[in-house]
């Protein structure tokens, strides 16, 4: 059996030393990169694509954390913390711990139990589910806004989009570090295109263009196609980029727009898919039995933003549906 190509990835210097020559002594192993923080994960796990990781539980409570866990999901990566203390809350409590006290033989026995048990891939959408019917219309375009719990959302959402999919633009708050790991993580998921917003960039067919530490607001210039901006600017509601501010840019031509929020903290979106929705945009929500934090969906489920709420795996198909119905123009 060829070795286990494995990283490890912890901010403590004595752990990633100790657990690394441990690792090292281990024929069945493969040390095939380290990192001290979750940007650094991120890059290696990319390059080197390994069958497992190891995470020190200090970066486990950062807020870019369910982004890793996203990408192990997506990958096939197996996971495990390095023993040390309490196990931390949440999805690292749960995972396989592995002390780099063991003895070679145990900590052998350790890593083969976690590697049994991989990280599962986004679930598939269930057959409920009405398939899509009919082509998407050649003027329509979806929007959507995530933030805590998004990648994970966005990955499942995006993964029953063809490659001919309908112009679609996302906002997901995250910091500038990881918004390239994001985009590659979606392209993995994605038959479609997923690209970092380029300002002038056309917004055309099979495109899904994201805005995530960009440095400005996502939005879209009116024209056929419209064309990506991406603006300086200050934050709107307490965000930079804002999904507020992306689908109030598609306010010109919201009778072709289907949007969606997701799971998320705060209320950035709300307000400006109530203005898309009386403009005449067909508007989605996912339910708080799917969302991780379930505030930017709820703000816009109470405040009648949102015309229908669905559970996570009934949004990537409703969105690719109402792209592909007739709808009235002007608003309701």
């Amino acid at each position: 059996m060829s070795a286990i190509p494995t990283v490890i990835v912890t901010a403590s210097p004595l752990a990633l030393s100790r657990l690394g020559r441990a690792l090292e002594g281990l024929e069945e192993l493969r040390l095939c990169g380290r990192a001290s923080d979750l940007s650094g994960a991120y890059v290696r796990v990319e390059e080197v694509e390994p069958k497992l990781v190891i995470l020190g539980p200090e970066l486990m409570r950062h807020p870019d954390f369910p982004g890793l866990l996203a990408m192990f999901r997506v990958m096939g990566i197996a996971w495990m913390r390095i023993a040390s203390g309490p196990p931390p809350p949440g999805a690292g409590g749960q995972a396989p711990a592995l002390d780099p006290a063991l003895p070679p033989a145990a900590m052998l026995a350790a890593i083969r139990a976690a590697l049994a048990r991989p990280a599962a891939p986004p679930a598939p959408v269930p057959p409920k589910v009405p398939a899509v019917t009919g082509r998407s219309r050649a003027d329509r375009f979806i929007l959507i806004g995530a933030s805590t719990g998004g990648i994970d959302a966005l990955s499942r959402v995006l993964s029953v989009f063809p490659a001919d999919c309908p112009p679609t633009a996302i906002v997901q708050h995250t910091g500038a570090a990881f918004s390239g790991s994001l985009i590659r993580l979606l392209d993995r998921a994605c038959a479609a295109r997923v690209l970092a917003a380029q300002p002038g960039a056309p917004f055309l067919p099979g495109m899904v263009v994201v805005g995530a530490g960009c440095g400005g607001h996502l939005r879209l210039l009116p024209g056929l196609p419209p064309r990506v901006e991406v603006a300086s600017g200050n934050p709107v509601s307490g965000h930079l980029p804002s999904v507020d501010e992306l689908f109030r840019s598609a306010l010109p031509f919201a009778p072709r727009v289907t949007a969606a929020l997701l799971t998320g903290m705060g209320r950035d979106g709300a307000q400006g898919m109530l203005e898309l929705r009386r403009a005449g945009a067909a508007t989605l929500a996912q339910d708080e039995a799917s969302s991780v934090v379930y505030g930017m969906p709820r703000a816009a489920w109470e405040t009648g933003a949102a015309a229908e709420r669905l559970p996570l795996d009934r949004i990537g198909p409703a969105l690719l549906a109402r792209c592909a119905e007739p709808r009235a123009e002007g608003g309701r």
